[in-house]
């Protein structure tokens, strides 16, 4: 275990990075975020194809799972975490997803406006004759 004293890391000479170890913690933390992965999967498929679940409620059950599956990844894999160190990875992917949203509803907005502005087909049929 890493001693911290002042700002200063002290690792034992018995435990230092990359050994057996620390190894067998990090590929315990990879197979357990594996498994949540699968199971969420799992879960996701047989929602989708069973009548035992309310059927106007799978579309909101199918998103429920889906975050629960980033949360995983973000957690597992990507070392995301509520951490001191982990403060900047939370505001860059914070960031990131009100870019992605704000380019996704846009888009939205711009697509719904051009589809009212549109000149109906029967009309374009008569302007052309």
């Amino acid at each position: 275990m890493a001693d911290v004293t002042q700002g200063k890391t002290n690792i034992p000479a018995d435990e230092t990075p990359g050994d057996a170890a620390s190894f067998r913690s990090g590929l315990r933390k990879n197979l357990a975020g594996l498994a949540a992965s699968i199971a969420l999967t799992l879960v996701a498929f047989w929602v989708a194809g069973t009548s035992a679940v309310w059927g106007p409620g799978i579309p909101i059950l199918l998103a429920a799972l889906a975050i629960g599956q980033m949360g995983v990844h973000l957690v597992f894999f990507l070392h995301i975490s509520s951490g001191p160190e982990g403060i900047n990875n939370i505001l860059a992917l914070a960031f990131g997803v009100f870019v992605v949203g704000l380019v996704v509803f846009g888009s939205l907005i711009i697509m719904a406006n051009l589809n009212t502005g549109m000149v109906p087909t029967d009309a374009l049929m008569r302007m052309q004759r």
